[in-house]
């Protein structure tokens, strides 16, 4: 479990789609006067340096974020606000580093809002808690972030938003993400519930949203939203990522036509394939 670096796959199409709503979800929290809580079940290091071996192995930001980098006058607004804050992040302007969910939170969130944010790898664990030091109301821990849900829900701040994406490299991650959501809205239901999850021919990425959204069905208070975003195709031996998706439990209701005007130039952009497609939809309560 501890030998996933997200280092190696920092920028690339999947972190654009799910920073993409993770932005999305904290800006439209952040409109109301009182603060909530985001939980971060897999925050990762923080920050990643797309020039280093491990992002320079396969160098998958190049055909993720650096082909949105220096377009940001001529993206969709709510696009646009995602790549300035990744520019943020690179004072100098060049594209070197690329900020995990913690760094995009430490962005968004006022100093009011509470951060809890959860990372097992003990590299990433002090790299994010060096990173995060300084920041109020924030607390970074080394424990699992699915079993700290019964201790963060409800939150004290009575708003919350969870965040969860696992690396998946163990197929329990699915059924951890399925149990947590539905305990996440047994305790709060109407907690943000945001699971990213990458698109496999694989039986339980397939399945997955139809389970989550069942979840949802019976629990969230205010519906769900699914958008998947497909780039390019598996090997001949059917193997590798196609694209990724996120589901969100009781999401903003701002977020489907959020999302509807930038997911037609994400396929242009970040398509590798001709068949690049991608699929939005949502039931609303």
């Amino acid at each position: 479990m501890l030998a996933y670096r997200h280092a190696f796959h920092a920028g690339n199409h999947a972190d654009v789609l799910k920073h993409l709503v993770l932005t999305r979800v904290l800006r439209y929290m952040g409109e109301k006067d009182k603060p909530y809580t985001l939980i971060d079940t897999h925050a990762g290091a923080g920050g990643y340096s797309v020039e280093g071996r491990y992002a320079q192995k396969n160098a998958e930001y190049a055909t993720g974020i650096a082909r949105l980098y220096d377009d940001v006058d001529k993206l969709p607004a709510p696009l646009a606000d995602y790549v300035s804050l990744v520019r943020a992040f690179n004072p100098d302007g060049q594209l070197r580093q690329y900020p995990g969910s913690p760094a995009i939170a430490n962005f968004v969130l006022r100093e009011t809002d509470r951060l809890r944010a959860y990372e097992l790898h003990p590299t990433d664990h002090r790299i994010l808690a060096s990173y995060l030091e300084s920041r109020p109301n924030t607390q970074v821990s080394d424990r699992d972030g699915f079993a700290a849900i019964k201790a963060e829900l409800p939150s004290p701040t009575r708003r919350a938003a969870l965040l969860m994406d696992p690396p998946y490299e163990i197929k329990t991650d699915y059924a951890k993400v399925l149990s947590a959501l539905r305990e996440a809205l047994e305790r709060a239901p109407d907690t943000v519930v945001m699971v990213w999850y990458p698109q496999l021919q694989l039986l339980e990425s397939t399945q997955l949203a139809a389970r989550l959204k069942a979840s949802a069905d019976a629990a969230a208070k205010k519906g769900w939203l699914h958008v998947r975003l497909t780039v390019t195709q598996a090997d001949e031996r059917g193997f590798g990522m196609l694209g990724s998706g996120m589901f969100i439990a009781n999401p903003p209701f701002t977020l489907h036509d959020e999302l509807a005007e930038c997911l037609p130039l994400l396929v242009e952009r970040l398509g590798q394939y001709d068949g690049a497609n991608y699929v939005l939809e949502q039931k609303a309560v």
